[in-house]
């Protein structure tokens, strides 16, 4: 009984992990690369997601990654308008590094959320990826 209690706790910490969403508002609406939001990933979720609230009609988006390594398989961008983009990176980022811009699709590119679906990669410090999602306008 004890292990089965167990096991479902540690079932729930895990979801709760891996669908934690980090809430980032813009309010700039000038032309040019504005920072969307940021997060740090850990060696337990591979999934983190970024809901975008204010000023949030992007032309593009791109991503930055920093004190780690990490490689990215997608992005799932989701519209205001209810519509789903999933774009596949499939790219593995060194520390200091950024992705290509990515062109978002469609004439109603609001953004709702944006989530990064990733595996951290082992490093010999333990350093954890910090990844900052831009966007522009």
């Amino acid at each position: 009984m004890k292990q089965t209690l167990l096991f479902l706790f540690a079932s729930i910490v895990m979801m709760t992990a891996v669908t934690a969403q980090k809430a980032e508002v813009v309010t700039n609406n000038k032309p040019g690369w504005h920072k969307i939001g940021e997060t740090t990933v850990s060696f337990k979720a591979d999934k983190d997601a970024l809901v975008v609230l204010g000023a949030d009609k992007f032309k593009a988006i791109r991503i930055r990654v920093t004190d780690a390594p990490i490689r990215v398989e997608d992005l799932e961008v989701y519209y205001e308008n209810g519509s789903k983009e999933d774009i596949q990176l499939r790219s593995e980022f060194k520390k200091g590094s950024d992705s290509r811009v990515i062109d978002l699709k469609g004439l109603d590119r609001n953004l709702k959320k944006v989530v990064f679906v990733y595996h951290s990669l082992p490093n010999w410090k333990g350093d954890k990826a910090h990844v900052e999602l831009y966007g522009l306008k």
